[in-house]
């Protein structure tokens, strides 16, 4: 949007009304100086559109705000910018509306065009091998070993989430959230909205828990029906494993620490590469809605499209000389 001279801004921060919203905000609402200052760089920029329009403040209207919006989104401010913005101008529209020298808050029902939402970070297959595949033999603690190894294996190999993991007993029982049915090779678990549901898990995730098992009771002073226990014998919390995760992933030499819902994108992405079956992937995830399953396909094209980059003579290869 044209820029003004600076005289129509600062005329703008000399009018009573917004020397007055300022006060109040400062005075009474008590907000931080450096809060006041944003709230003065929002009217500043409030003052060159409403100029521009040729409108004067108080007789602004949605469609005004509504076409600035659009054209600081043109010019390339974030989303998130834009919504900090237009917090600022509601704030001094509902002020004005309080003093009853408006009508109508002209920003209200006005809101920032939705953000992009970041694909979920999977790792590659070889990442995701490499760590489950992962064993310290120089453990100091062999305890602490077979329960981790487990850990990840199950994660990896069921796409769990992790408070479905730290919920799993060693039996099934009426009280159990989850537990494991290892002659089936299946997963009960309580998901999101209670919803229970079965995931197989393989024979590596399997073997992973057998050997957890043999030697989980070792350290325990009294019966305990959480799978998962810490040294202090009570349920493996979900902290717990995140921390435990991240430092067994940096253990197995991956490039980045490793969080528990990584894993389960890991999982998602890798079946998805495979089957290509985005419905069975929404079952083995759990998820009510198949479009929150959909932003697997965008990873799965993610990775296709750097195969193809990487393997094909003429995806991006640089020339030296004319063309």
């Amino acid at each position: 949007m044209p820029a003004l001279p600076a005289t129509g801004a600062a005329d703008l921060l000399d009018d009573p009304l917004v020397a007055r919203y300022l006060d109040y905000v400062r005075v009474q609402k008590r907000l931080a100086d450096r809060t006041v200052s944003l709230y003065t760089l929002d009217l500043q920029r409030l003052a060159r559109c409403a100029a521009d329009a040729k409108v004067p403040l108080t007789q602004v209207m949605h469609v005004h705000v509504r076409r600035w919006v659009a054209q600081m989104h043109s010019q390339g401010r974030s989303p998130r910018g834009i919504a900090l913005i237009l917090s600022g101008w509601r704030g001094f529209y509902a002020w004005l509306g309080r003093e009853g020298l408006i009508a109508a808050n002209p920003v209200q029902d006005v809101h920032a065009p939705k953000a992009a939402k970041p694909l979920p970070k999977a790792l590659s297959v070889d990442d995701a091998v490499q760590l489950a595949g992962f064993h310290d033999d120089d453990a100091a603690d062999a305890w602490l070993e077979a329960r981790d190894a487990a850990i990840v294996e199950l994660l990896y190999g069921g796409g769990l989430r992790v408070g479905e993991l730290a919920g799993l007993d060693v039996q099934a029982g009426a009280q159990a959230r989850g537990w494991l049915d290892l002659d089936a090779g299946d997963a009960h678990v309580l998901g999101k909205g209670s919803k229970r549901r079965s995931v197989p898990i393989g024979a590596k995730a399997i073997a992973a828990v057998v050997a957890w098992l043999a030697v989980r009771d070792s350290r325990l002073r009294s019966p305990q029906p959480a799978l998962f226990v810490g040294r202090n014998g009570t349920r493996l919390s979900a902290q717990a494993i995140w921390q435990r995760l991240q430092r067994r992933s940096q253990q197995a030499g991956l490039p980045t620490p490793v969080h528990p819902h990584m894993l389960r994108h890991s999982f998602a992405s890798h079946v998805l590469q495979s089957s290509g079956d985005l419905r069975a992937v929404q079952e083995l995830l759990g998820h009510a809605n198949i479009t929150t399953t959909q932003v697997y396909t965008r990873l799965d094209f993610q990775h296709l499209a750097k195969a193809y980059d990487a393997a094909h003579p003429r995806a991006r290869r640089k020339t030296s000389g004319p063309t």
